[in-house]
């Protein structure tokens, strides 16, 4: 298995290359040549499976310079139920049933409870096996922009990584309180957080011209130092994603939920596209899938793009109670496009040129037709958002977060207006203790005052609350999180950031 870059088809380059670069060098994205099938029987075959096992068999199709036996050990360091830095369900990413046609797949159960674990617990190991194989000796700085999940993932799947080193930059006003004290506690001799004074799209756009700016990463590798990403950019972070959805499947199938063969429908909350992209190349490969509904909060560029065939960044940027999806840049798109373009490097090319120099662009009828033949979308306002979690504890007994609740609101607008009676899973990406403000104001409980009648400041002071409210169990990772001493507090204009990268290389 070759990949080949986004914007120039003539870049071949093997996994190993593409994991450790991150980027191309053109400034497209690493695709597969060719994806590979998974046969009806095979899927059943991995519904016998435990996770690890199916996600390194998923990993294995595309990841052709690993072994089995190698992805097998990735796997089963990387989702072990058995230490305090694991996950806490050893189904790993398991489905809740909700009714007969309703499922959530929670990929919140690792450490820094967001579904980002599912990627990021195993991609360092991805990231330095790579290094080894194709004889790599600089060292490796990891940059890392987030809305608020991938940081804290990121920075615990890299801690103390040897000959790593790796610097999350974050929207300093863009990413819930407790999102924030996870990244800014982070222990680890190897990591950097800084804030970005600007928008997630800010801290994006930031990252990604540091490395395409050629003069600037020829230098650093001169000087033994390689620039690598742990973005959803990344392939080494995308492909571990596609595991999730096939593994769902085979849960389906074990619990006689359906036969194989049967399609199904996946609702995903989605700001920068990767997580429904691995839907998609999950789809691709021969996974049974009806409808991939995409998720858009009120900033719905998605939404509407899906829809009228016209991406436009040129719209108001919204901060919400569902961070994560705050964005109007959805670097993964570039990848669907390629695809749906029949590989079509320039046009995919054009689309991103036109897309810097106007914030717009507008696809062909014939890529909007197939996008949307597997494609649905639709948007939760913020209002409704608090209803979906109100009226899904109260009157459902499970308790979600903002994300989710988004996805959830989207699925059932979508079965009204598509009279689509097809069993559904809503991804589930974060744990609701991650934004109990947002939760407690959703569920009618008050914010303002603690057992002692003093304020309450901030999501922190909410956990206990949430969970009295609630009688749901806190998070192991969460629970003490008030107790740790925050080690970074920099804040750096969106056109410094690369001084910033330099300053912590050169400390390093």
């Amino acid at each position: 298995m070759h990949y080949q870059s986004t914007r120039g088809s003539s870049i071949k380059i093997k996994s190993t290359e593409a994991i450790v670069s991150g980027i191309s060098k053109d400034g497209g994205l690493f695709v597969p040549e060719a994806f590979p099938s998974l046969t009806p029987g095979k899927i059943i075959e991995l519904s016998e499976k435990p996770y690890y096992e199916r996600a390194s068999y998923i990993m294995s199709l595309f990841l052709t310079d690993f072994s089995i036996e190698e992805l097998n050990d990735y796997s089963f360091t990387a989702y072990n139920s058995n230490n305090d830095n694991g996950f806490t369900n050893n189904k790993i990413a398991p489905l809740r049933k909700l009714n007969s046609s309703t499922y959530f797949l929670e990929l919140w159960h690792g450490p820094t409870c967001a579904f980002k674990d599912m990627a990021l617990q195993i991609m360092p190991q991805l990231l330095t096996a790579s290094l080894k194989k194709i004889n790599e000796k600089s060292k490796i700085c990891v940059l890392v922009a987030t809305s608020g999940d991938t940081g804290k993932a990121a920075l615990e799947g890299f801690r103390d990584v040897e000959n790593t080193n790796i610097m999350v930059f974050y929207p300093k006003k863009g990413v819930s309180e407790v999102q924030k004290i996870q990244m800014v506690t982070q222990t680890g001799s190897n990591v950097n957080v800084v804030a970005v004074d600007g928008n997630f799209d800010d801290a994006q756009t930031g990252v990604k011209q540091i490395f395409s700016n050629k003069d600037f990463t020829d230098d650093l590798k001169n000087n033994g130092v390689l620039l690598s990403s742990a973005n959803s950019i990344n392939w080494g972070r995308l492909v571990p994603q596609i595991a999730y959805y096939i593994s769902a499947y085979c849960d389906l199938i074990t619990d006689k939920a359906i036969r194989p063969g049967d399609k199904i429908n996946f609702c995903v909350p989605t700001g920068n596209f990767g997580n429904i992209l691995a839907g998609y190349y999950a789809e691709k490969m021969g996974l049974p899938v009806n409808k991939l509904i995409c998720a858009s909060n009120r900033n719905d560029v998605l939404t509407q793009f899906i829809n009228t065939g016209v991406y436009d960044k040129n719209r108001p940027f919204y901060t919400t109670v569902s961070p994560s999806m705050d964005i109007l840049i959805s670097s993964n798109l570039e990848r669907l496009l390629f695809e749906l373009s029949d590989k079509n490097s320039a046009a995919v090319t054009s689309y991103m040129t036109s897309l810097s120099e106007k914030g717009k662009y507008k696809i062909t009828e014939n890529v909007k037709n197939e996008l949307k033949r597997i494609f649905s979308s639709g948007y939760c306002s913020e209002e409704d958002t608090m209803k979906t979690i109100n009226k899904t504890f109260y009157d459902e007994g499970y308790l979600i977060d903002t994300h989710t609740a988004v996805a959830y609101k989207v699925l059932s607008d979508y079965r009204e207006n598509a009279k689509d009676k097809t069993i559904s899973v809503v991804i589930s990406t974060a744990s609701p203790f991650k934004f109990c403000n947002a939760v407690l104001k959703a569920l009618e409980q008050p914010v303002n005052k603690n057992k002692s009648g003093m304020l309450f400041k901030d999501d922190l002071s909410l956990i206990d609350k949430l969970s009295q409210a609630t009688g749901c169990e806190i998070p192991a990772s969460l629970r003490l999180l008030g107790n740790k001493t925050p080690r970074f507090n920099e804040t750096v204009n969106k056109d410094n950031m690369k001084e910033s990268v330099l300053k912590f290389i050169k400390e390093g």
